[in-house]
């Protein structure tokens, strides 16, 4: 039987050949089942968007622990997810050059050891410089786990279903590190939301090199890392200067100077890509209407429904005063309602359309920004938390999907793992910068009143704000956005 890699020079991945053309051991051996495979990469991906939440839940409690200021509160968060998006891309290229299945095992490798570093870290840099290292983990496995999905599975009802379930994962991972993050910081410690990923990440990891397939495209191109590196530079300086508007004010250095250099790296970043032979980001990907449209609409969407579970964490504890475990609990609607929406978005992709559909969930999650914008501090579970709740989730699951498969449909096959990189780049980068944002305009909106009121208005204006930025993005769909049928060809 030939190697994966042997079937890769010629043109194939193993997964191509009819499995009754092979022996019953090669077929075994070269195309697991489809449900194992589906587990894996999925495990590898809950994992990846857990740990962009499940550390709100325990902010407080590491303050305590650790000493952090609030600066270095919001960078356990943005550490994370600034790497996460700066490297994104370079991890979807390596999947597509050196194998999906090898750069799956080392971003999830990486991964476990940085989450096992955060666990035991006794200061506050060594706190963020794990959750960095983490990042970077998470930007190798990410993309490798949709390129893994989207070249295993044949186009059409298959794939749609395929990325359906990558993304209600995905959704699921998000909404749930609310309560995983809350269950562990009340019975165990803040400590554990990172250690609890050291014996999963190491099962998967075994499963991974046991099991999963090699697959890569045949030709070789050299990894594009002064790419990598400027712009996830430029993205950090960006949000870095963001964040010192809080206490210095837009007009003043400390936050100019970090900004313009952001955007001054940013521009390098564009030239060098524009002028090398081997971009990160090839910039002709953008001439295709279904990947710049897409992908600006992630960029807005991700950048309002991020900090939901943020804020939505700082709320309830700070203002209402729930418990870790309480937060937990109080978010299990929104895990089941983000869910659900990802599950049902195929279905409803195949009646309604992959442009309609993004467009109604939307507007579904605009609506429950808006209702959620009139917290105040008498507010309750019912009127306050649950019914907002359940629609910005619900709405965020709903329009997830249907994004994610117009921004892979016009992509060539040997842009497949480049593409996924640049689809999740784009919503962590929009988170990234849409936490910085609305944290500085919440912090304005406290720091002008006082006490647990202030608090309320402060977190309810970032939800306001949030609910604009959305609406930028639901224009942009409606002008932008090709329309597709679920299962369109490519092209």
């Amino acid at each position: 039987m030939r190697d994966a890699s042997d079937e890769c020079k010629h043109g194939r991945h193993a997964s191509d050949s009819h499995p009754a053309t092979l022996p019953k051991t090669a077929r075994r051996r070269s195309a697991p089942p489809a449900w194992l495979v589906m587990l894996l990469v999925c495990s590898g991906q809950f994992l990846v968007v857990l740990d962009v939440s499940v550390v709100n839940v325990a902010l407080p409690a590491m303050r305590n622990g650790l000493g952090l200021s609030e600066l270095g509160l919001q960078w356990i968060v943005n550490a994370y997810v600034i790497t996460f998006a700066g490297f994104m891309l370079l991890g979807g290229r390596a999947a597509d050059i050196f194998g999906r299945k090898r750069i799956f095992v080392l971003g999830l490798a990486l991964f476990t050891v940085a989450s096992l570093g955060g666990g035991l870290a006794q200061q506050p840099w060594q706190l963020i410089a794990a959750r960095t290292v983490q990042g970077i983990g998470a930007a190798v496995l990410a993309p490798a786990t949709l390129t893994i999905l989207t070249t295993s599975f044949p186009a059409g009802p298959a794939r749609t279903r395929a990325i359906a379930t990558w993304t209600a994962v995905g959704a699921g991972g998000g909404a749930a590190g609310g309560l995983v993050g809350g269950t562990l910081t009340e019975f165990l410690s803040w400590r554990w939301v990172l250690l609890i990923n050291v014996p999963i990440g190491a099962l998967v990891l075994g499963g991974a090199v046991l099991w999963l397939t090699e697959s890569r495209q045949g030709a070789v191109r050299r990894l594009d890392v002064p790419g990598a590196l400027l712009v996830t530079a430029g993205l950090g300086l960006v949000a870095y200067g963001i964040v010192q508007t809080e206490t210095d004010g837009w007009a003043s250095l400390s936050a100019l100077l970090p900004l313009v250099a952001g955007l001054v790296v940013v521009a390098v970043f564009l030239v060098v890509e524009a002028r090398t032979k081997a971009p990160l980001m090839p910039l002709g990907l953008f001439r295709l209407r279904s990947v710049s449209s897409a992908n600006g609409a992630m960029v807005l969407a991700g950048a309002a429904m991020f900090s939901m579970w943020y804020f939505l964490s700082l709320y309830v504890q700070n203002v209402l005063g729930y418990r870790p475990l309480e937060a937990g609990l109080s978010f299990i609607p929104h895990s089941l309602s983000i869910v659900l929406g990802s599950k049902i978005a195929p279905r409803l992709m195949n009646r309604l359309g992959a442009k309609p559909l993004a467009i109604t969930g939307a507007v579904i999650s605009a609506c429950g920004m808006v209702w959620q914008g009139t917290m105040d501090v008498d507010g309750t579970y019912l009127g306050t938390i649950l019914g907002p709740g359940i629609l910005m989730a619900l709405g965020a699951g709903l329009t997830a999907t249907p994004i994610a498969s117009i921004a892979t449909s016009g992509a060539d096959p040997a842009d497949q793992g480049l593409v996924s990189g640049l689809m999740n780049t784009s919503r962590q980068m929009g988170g990234a910068l849409g936490l910085s944002v609305l944290s500085t305009v919440a912090a304005a909106r406290i720091e002008a009143g006082d006490g647990r009121q202030a608090l309320a208005d402060g977190y309810g204006l970032a939800f306001q704000v949030g609910s604009g930025v959305l609406l930028a993005g639901i224009l942009l769909m409606i002008v932008a956005l090709p329309q597709r049928r679920a299962d369109a060809a490519h092209g």
